[in-house]
């Protein structure tokens, strides 16, 4: 592989997801270290950019350097942050603030100058609601009264699932809507795929040629395309290949990868485009709204890897005027592929 023209090469900043992209849960995802060590390496900047607010950067960076990352915490980016600045820019400093989430929240409130509280009988100006795996009723219930008040609503991100070891759980959307319902109202997010999201990592990054890295299409690549800044999709957390392939404008990334050892793949190898449906030994086209694949032989010692497939079937399917759900299924499996 020649790495001058990999990913790493051309750009400055890889603005990395957590959850599912790096780790699940406290594990590592298969090849991330090694292959993020790598890209700084080849002189790469690295940021941790995360929609999960329930803790300091201090903490994320810690557990980064635990599984193999070195990580220091000025490079982790948290939704937590975000809302932090979207509140500090509304507010008068030392306002209080209802938290209803994590510790990743009340210290990056501290640090933008607000005081975090913990009842809506504090009389906050506004609330910040944050995941946590302990939110409880009692908390949901303190924001709801502050919210249904009239406070200033502002949620870390409204992701519906997280991806755990044990499948998807439920995420902070899931608990900003029990607060929604209750209330009436709507808050205003700061998280992926929301402006404040890359603002913050791009303030504190520098960045002037940011790859954003992300497993979902909700988040990560429509937060990077409505940022107008190019994308990577990895295959290690949230979005399986039928999602992709069915993806609508707005959703679609630039690249696609099975892990973070596409970082060091050359661009062209990873670009998946409307109307590009040949990559590697396979072909797709559109017939009658069906989607169908196939191989041309590959030459003696040449490989056919799957995720060409994928590549191939997105361009065909993004340029067509639409495609049936089934028949996108249909076509991997008929191309000995079964995607699960």
């Amino acid at each position: 592989m020649d790495r001058v023209f990999a990913l790493t090469r051309t750009y400055d900043v890889a603005l990395l997801d957590l959850d599912g992209v790096v780790y699940v849960g406290e594990r590592a995802v298969p090849h991330a270290a090694e292959a993020l060590v790598a890209a700084r390496d080849d002189g790469m900047r690295l940021a941790f950019v995360t929609n999960n607010a329930s803790r300091p950067a201090e903490t994320v960076a810690a557990h980064l350097s635990d599984i193999g990352v070195a990580a220091a915490p000025e490079e982790v980016v948290t939704s937590a942050q975000a809302a932090a600045r979207v509140l500090a820019e509304r507010l008068s400093a030392g306002a209080r603030v209802l938290v209803v989430g994590g510790e990743g929240l009340e210290v990056a409130l501290r640090e933008r100058g607000l005081e975090p509280v913990g009842s809506a009988d504090d009389g906050p100006e506004a609330v910040a609601q944050g995941f946590s795996p302990d939110i409880g009723w009692r908390a949901l219930a303190e924001g709801t009264y502050a919210v249904a008040s009239g406070a200033l609503w502002v949620a870390t991100n409204v992701d519906a699932t997280i991806p755990t070891t044990r499948g998807r759980a439920p995420g902070n959307g899931t608990l900003v809507s029990a607060v929604g319902r209750a209330s009436g109202r709507e808050p205003v997010v700061a998280g992926k795929p929301e402006p404040p999201m890359h603002r913050e990592a791009i303030l504190r990054t520098g960045a002037r040629r940011p790859l954003v890295v992300g497993d979902r299409l909700d988040t990560d690549i429509e937060g990077a395309e409505r940022a107008g800044v190019d994308s990577l999709l990895v295959l290690t957390g949230v979005t399986d290949p039928v999602e992709l392939v069915l993806s609508p404008a707005g959703l679609r990334p630039t690249y696609l990868g099975a892990d973070l050892r596409a970082l060091h793949e050359p661009p062209d190898r990873l670009v998946v485009e409307p109307g590009r449906s040949s990559h590697g030994p396979w072909k797709a086209a559109v017939e009658g709204g069906r989607l169908r694949l196939w191989r041309d032989e590959p030459a003696a010692g040449t490989s056919a890897p799957e995720l060409d497939a994928v590549r191939a079937a997105c361009g065909a399917a993004w340029a067509a005027d639409g495609v049936e759900p089934a028949s996108v299924r249909d076509a991997f499996a008929a191309a000995n592929w079964a995607v699960a």
